[in-house]
């Protein structure tokens, strides 16, 4: 059984990672507020990570629905598009 969450000491790696995460968030947050100067790559990095960490609930599901608007840009590369195969006789 493990100790109550108060008695327990905080490993200093536990703020090594979340002041990561939270560059990470930073990073992603500058990203997606200027859309129109960065690569759809870098933008579906960023709204990925905003997806999985983004703090208030409004901005995970912004971040979800320019993911989707990202895939509508470029069916191809959702995998979505797939030629049709020729009947040949």
């Amino acid at each position: 059984m493990s100790l109550p969450l108060p008695f327990r000491k905080r490993a200093p790696r536990h703020q090594v990672r979340q002041d990561w995460v939270d560059e990470r968030l930073r990073e992603a947050r500058i990203v997606v507020a200027d859309v129109a100067n960065h690569s759809d790559h870098l933008i579906r990095l960023a709204c990925d990570v905003l997806v999985q960490h983004g703090e208030p609930p409004a901005e995970r599901e912004d971040a979800r629905i320019l993911l989707v608007v990202l895939e509508a840009r470029s069916p191809r590369r959702a995998g979505r598009h797939r030629p049709e195969p020729e009947d040949r006789p």
